[in-house]
């Protein structure tokens, strides 16, 4: 008897969604099968995001101690 698989491809296909959407280019994915554990692995530098920018631009405004 099987036992059941540790992670669906729905699990992955969100991952892999939610990378792209932080800006992240992804280089590869890597699946642990006896855990199920995700690993997604970059490629290239970070693209900035949209918080990345609006960090950027008032980080001057931002009082220093």
């Amino acid at each position: 008897m099987r036992k059941p698989c540790a992670f669906k491809q729905r699990d992955v296909a969100r991952a892999v969604r939610g990378a792209e959407a932080a800006g992240i280019q992804i280089g590869r994915v890597d699946i642990d099968p006896a855990s199920g554990k995700i690993s997604i692995v970059p490629t290239g530098p970070k693209n900035d995001g949209e918080l990345d920018r609006w960090l950027k631009g008032h980080s001057e405004a931002a009082p220093t101690t």
